[in-house]
């Protein structure tokens, strides 16, 4: 009979399908009428389960429908119909999908599922989504469960998995299917296979999944019970924890009383005077906190207060449990396998944002170094304290922004602009040399002070020419976005044309003072003006064409740094600071001492801003201090001159 049975219950098994497949949608609805006008999340699953596995092609249909509540019935003749709003009413279709005409809204008995149901019914209709013929669709029905995943999605994902043909979307679904593993399966092996294939993923979405398995309740128990539940660790007040909650966490187990605060002591103590006296304890020796707690414990024992903990008994309660972090995931293979890829993970992320942070500093070092380089020639060689070399910056960012007033492609304008803000400024440094400079050589408090009072010159002509609102300079499209690495590493195409532009002057100041005559001349005028004037070198030509020459570097400086910062009056003045300091700590007067210095400041600086992220104004200061110092141990730079110019 045994054997009878069991045979007959598997080839039931096996009729049940093929009855569900051969019935339509509306023989479902109808043989389970009852149910889906009454449906309820405890009753409903049969029904929901053989329409979604029914090969009836309206299937997709009536279950959207009754999801939207634009599933009813015909009181005319209790027909399940789908109903669609039109100007005269509803317009009626039929479950074989054949129009039914038009009735107005009272003639029509609308199903209302509740949120529960209309659930279920969504995650039925996931496996149609995922099997639409068009992969916007699919890809949509992914972009939905990965928002708002649920345990029914899992064995639709793996069936649409592998019908898919888009490679792509096959990689998602595998991703996500995978993501659901490790949530939603009920077999511990296979999540823990599901977690161990995300080792070294740095995806947010696998973080937002791991994270709630490894989330944690905290339990307060006696001494030596058995915590139930998947044991995160042992908390130990006063470290892990403050005694104000360990003792909080006792009242909400319902193992303490509520603390005595000292308000409420007082105010009982007062209440119960009683000719002197508090629960046999004279009102004149309750001067000290333990007197004062042991007359509340007399009227707590006497029924006279509510039962509260004095901080002794806090104390001792404490003292006389355990406190323990549980996880709420159950399965500690789980929780162990999540642990570990979590920390996998944030191992990468602390690599990562130490790679991230390496490419911001190489940024905004080959920005200083870029601003000092024209600095490196006229201080580092001329020995010419020119306060208003930030001024040139300036002047050769409001010449890209006038070039681009009349050049309208971005590419154009920037390639006709680099050249003429070199040439503007340099022109702005010949006349400030010719004028000015000349006659201060070798003076150089008064060197500061004159050009201290063109640079303030230079920012009110500006701010009288372009006012003081910022003006743009637009980059070229092919320099917008970033070159991302990953979610965590990335640089911006600016960025990166800055660090190139700095490498390309790098390389011709490099040329230009080791391979041609000015730079030899230059060299020479720099060691010993009198013997190169002997030798037929006009020093007074040389220190104009340098000075110049550092100018018109600083005006190219300008164009490049205004196409990510405000173009204003005093762009320069946010850079002459650091690019003294990138001059002066590289080395006076040696190009490879002005690299390392800007490499120095730039290191330095994003270094602090990291630690200190909330002021930056902070991190300026702490770097001039730490510059401060580091003059004070190496006085000559990081990259000293030597010989005789090391000397002047």
């Amino acid at each position: 009979m045994r054997r009878l049975a069991a045979a007959l219950i598997a080839a039931f098994a096996l009729l049940l399908p093929m009855a569900a497949l051969a019935q339509s949608a509306a023989q479902i609805l109808e043989d389970h009428r009852a149910l889906v006008e009454k449906p309820s999340r405890t009753t409903i699953g049969p029904v929901i389960a053989a329409l979604a596995a029914s090969d009836d092609p309206m299937v997709a249909d009536v279950l959207a429908a009754w999801a939207d509540r634009r599933l009813g019935l015909r009181k005319a003749d209790g027909a399940f119909v789908l109903v669609s709003p039109v100007a005269e009413g509803v317009a009626l279709r039929l479950l074989d999908g054949s129009d039914a005409g038009v009735l107005a809204a009272s003639e029509i008995t609308e199903l209302r599922p509740n949120a529960g149901v209309r659930g279920m019914i969504a995650g039925a209709l996931v496996r149609f989504r995922l099997s639409a013929p068009d992969p916007a669709a699919r890809a949509d029905a992914l972009a939905t469960i990965a928002r708002d995943p649920a345990p029914e999605h899992l064995e639709a994902l793996r069936q649409s998995l592998g019908e898919e043909s888009d490679a792509g979307l096959r990689a998602q679904k595998a991703r996500l299917e995978r993501l659901l593993t490790l949530r939603f399966e009920d077999d511990s092996a296979a999540r823990v296979a599901a977690i161990g294939s995300f080792s070294g993923d740095l995806g947010l979405d696998l973080r937002a999944a791991l994270n709630p398995l490894l989330a944690v309740t905290r339990v307060a128990l006696p001494l030596g019970a058995v915590p139930e539940g998947n044991l995160a660790r042992d908390l130990t007040p006063g470290i892990d924890l403050t005694e104000a909650e360990a003792y909080a966490a006792l009242v909400s187990a319902g193992l303490a009383p509520e603390p005595l605060t000292a308000e409420a002591l007082k105010a009982a103590l007062v209440a119960n005077v009683e000719g002197g006296m508090v629960a046999g304890f004279p009102v004149a020796r309750l001067n000290t906190e333990e007197a004062r707690a042991a007359a509340y414990s007399a009227l707590e024992a006497e029924g006279r207060v509510p039962p509260a903990a004095t901080e002794d008994e806090v104390a001792a309660a404490i003292a006389a449990h355990r406190f323990v972090e549980i996880y709420a995931e159950p399965d500690p293979a789980v929780t162990t396998a999540a642990a570990e890829v979590l920390q996998g993970i944030e191992l990468k992320l602390a690599a990562m944002q130490a790679a991230d942070l390496g490419l911001d500093a190489l940024s905004l070092a080959s920005i200083y170094f870029l601003a000092a380089i024209g600095l490196a020639i006229t201080f580092g060689v001329m020995r010419v304290i020119n306060m208003a070399h930030g001024e040139f910056i300036m002047m050769g960012a409001y010449t890209g922004y006038v070039v681009q007033l009349f050049v309208a492609n971005h590419t154009l304008s920037l390639l006709i602009a680099l050249p003429l803000a070199f040439a503007v400024t340099f022109a702005a440094g010949v006349a400030m040399e010719r004028l000015v400079i000349r006659h201060l050589y070798k003076r150089p408090l008064e060197t500061l002070l004159a050009t201290f009072g063109i640079s303030i010159a230079l920012q009110q002509l500006a701010k009288t020419i372009f006012g003081t609102q910022a003006r743009p300079l637009t980059a070229p499209s092919w320099l917008d976005g970033a070159l991302s690495f990953n979610d965590i590493v990335a640089i911006s195409y600016i960025r990166i044309a800055i660090f190139v532009l700095a490498l390309v002057f790098l390389v011709f100041f490099l040329w230009l003072m080791q391979r041609t005559r000015l730079g030899l001349e230059v060299r020479a005028v720099t060691q010993n003006p009198s013997m190169a004037a002997s030798m037929g070198i006009n020093p007074d030509r040389i220190n104009m064409l340098t000075f110049g020459l550092g100018s018109g570097i600083a005006g190219i400086a300008g164009v490049a740094i205004g196409l990510f910062a405000q173009v204003t009056s005093e762009l320069g003045s946010a850079y002459i600071v650091q690019s003294f300091m990138t001059v002066v700590v590289g080395g006076v007067g040696n190009i490879w001492g002005t690299l390392a210095g800007a490499a120095m400041i730039g290191t330095l600086q994003k270094g602090i801003e990291w630690l200190n992220p909330a002021n930056t104004l902070a991190a300026q200061t702490y770097m001039i201090l730490f510059i401060i110092l580091f003059i004070q141990f190496r006085p000559r730079g990081i990259i000293a001159l030597k010989g005789r110019a090391a000397g002047d």
